[in-house]
């Protein structure tokens, strides 16, 4: 799984697809994805490079028969882009148009039948985003969206979904610097951290030595971009 591979540098990534381009190399590299637009999202241009066709995505899904996501129509439908805007991820695209599906035949049952339409898609978009925790995003201090907002760094930069407080809070300061924002003091960050854990929007490892607390998130990665898209 190709997301699993990614590393600060990508050194990995760009060994693998580079071995296919030497000279008298017979190596096929075959890799699956999440992610609908992984090399324009997440791989640098030397890396990208590699690739057959960098700007196109092939999502194949293996069901009881094996069928291509273009086959269902789906690389057309508005899903497809949106979800590719907020996170990327083909699984949540497959569950908003079954959503979409659901709310049309609902419709449907009040009148005369339907076909899913633009207005089913954008409903159940809406759904699926608007939740507790994202509202609470959206109502957040400053400081606490940029908390949150170090914190995806933080992982992207080490690869895994877990962080220290510390580690945290250097992301936060490099965060204030780029907005022009004046940057908190370790305590203010420990108030802030424990602030978003009380409400559940992190997970706080309990330790007497606060900065090397580890924290994680208690929703998805996607969720926090959706509800700082605006921001």
């Amino acid at each position: 799984q190709l997301d699993l591979l990614w590393t600060r540098k990508q050194n990995v990534m760009y060994n693998l697809f580079d071995w296919p381009t030497q000279k008298h190399s017979k190596l096929i590299i075959l890799a699956i994805a999440n992610t609908m637009d992984l090399p324009e999202r997440i791989m640098m241009n030397r890396v990208a490079s590699r690739l057959v066709c960098p700007l196109t995505v092939l999502l194949c899904w293996l069901c009881r028969n094996t069928v291509c996501l273009k086959q269902i129509s789906l690389q057309t439908c508005p899903a497809y882009f949106q979800v590719a805007a907020l996170s990327g991820d083909a699984r949540r695209c497959l569950d908003i148009c079954r959503r979409a599906t659901e709310i049309c035949e609902f419709s449907s049952q009040k009148g005369t039948p339907e076909i899913v339409r633009m207005a089913h898609i954008t409903e159940a978009i809406d759904e699926m985003f608007s939740s507790p925790y994202i509202n609470a995003i959206r109502n957040a201090s400053l400081h606490e969206q940029i908390f949150l907002k170090a914190i995806l760094a933080e992982f992207r930069r080490a690869g895994v979904e877990e962080a220290t407080v510390q580690q945290v809070y250097h992301q936060h300061l490099s965060l204030c610097r780029i907005e022009g924002v004046q940057s908190p003091t370790v305590s203010e960050a420990m108030a802030i951290c424990s602030r978003l854990g009380a409400c559940r929007l992190l997970l706080v490892e309990s330790s007497n030595k606060y900065l090397h607390m580890r924290v994680r998130l208690n929703i998805s990665q996607d969720d926090v971009i959706y509800a700082l898209k605006d921001e």
